[in-house]
């Protein structure tokens, strides 16, 4: 029987997990994946715990989440992808010595789709000693748009991932401010399922783990260009240019992952950034929440990185 894997949203950021699927990774290790996505960003880790899918790529804010609201929650996150925060500060004037401070007094607007983003950049602030509550924030409001409010003039800077930082450079509109991967590891994205699935289906796991590590194998090899055409049947309506800009981008800031190991000190900075916002409380301890097991086998093992045919 297939392993249903889900996606939580899509997003140029998971790009190693579109590569995986695009390049047959799964099949290579001798594992069959059926690939659905989530209705909703915030129906992912429920669909994981009723049984609806085995496997989501996604958050381990989620599973924290999860742990938070549901007695008796079993979620484990067993293999990191994306291992620093992808989202990114654009100003609509040149900042060169930007600092977090600039920000008083200006109209930003964070990210209102899912939660990890401002987490994220709140507990900056306030590592910058800087009060988050300081800040004249549009919390409200999607990305698409206020990325129109930034072309407007109705906004100083918006926090968005890639593609909409690729397009508003491109275009002259927008001026790349801060990078939020640049603070250092911050757990973004890896796979989670339920304890009980790891066992009963381990061996399976453990080959899709290794298709994972083969495909980080391949991305470290590989350029822009080559990661945004590995990826194009999922992003056909990101034009070229920008989706090897934002690939380009994405490396550069060393956003994914070599190996799926999961370390200790991401988990912890974003579980910090989520207690400080209040999203949780305490947050769901690295030991219970995280199973490197599996990781830790194929890394053992160091198997080739996938080829050019996907083998």
């Amino acid at each position: 029987m297939a392993i249903t894997l889900q996606e939580s949203l899509r997003a140029l950021f998971y790009a190693p997990f579109y590569v995986a699927l695009a390049r047959d990774a799964y099949a290579a290790e001798g594992v069959a994946v059926r690939f659905v996505s989530s209705p909703r960003p915030g129906d992912a880790a429920c669909n994981v715990i009723d049984g609806s899918v085995d496997v989501c790529w996604g958050g381990p804010m989620r599973v924290m989440q999860a742990y938070q609201q549901t007695p008796g929650c079993d979620l484990v996150s067993f293999a990191e992808v994306v291992t620093r925060d992808p989202f990114l500060l654009i100003g609509r004037t040149r900042r060169p010595n930007f600092s977090l401070r600039d920000l008083l007094g200006m109209r930003i607007a964070t990210v209102s789709e899912v939660p990890t983003p401002w987490m994220c950049l709140q507990e900056d602030l306030r590592r910058a000693d800087i009060d988050p509550a300081a800040l004249m924030r549009v919390a409200d409001v999607g990305m698409a748009d206020n990325v129109a409010a930034l072309r407007r003039g109705d906004l100083d800077a918006v926090q968005v991932f890639e593609p909409f930082a690729a397009t508003l450079l491109a275009d002259g509109v927008g001026h790349l401010w801060y990078a939020q991967a640049s603070r250092g590891p911050t757990s973004y994205t890896a796979f989670y399922a339920r304890r009980g699935l790891l066992d009963q289906r381990r061996d399976e796991m453990l080959r899709m783990v290794r298709a994972i590590y083969r495909t980080q194998k391949w991305l470290a090899a590989a350029d822009g260009e080559a990661i945004a055409a590995a990826i194009a049947g999922y992003f056909e309506d990101v034009p070229v240019a920008l989706r090897v800009d934002a690939c380009k981008r994405y490396k550069s800031l060393g956003i994914w992952g070599r190996d799926p190991g999961l370390p200790r000190d991401g988990y912890e900075r974003l579980r910090a950034s989520l207690v400080s916002g209040g999203f949780v409380s305490p947050g769901a301890p690295y030991e219970l929440a995280v199973d490197n097991s599996l990781a830790a086998t194929v890394i053992g093992e160091d198997p080739p990185a996938l080829d050019d045919k996907g083998r």
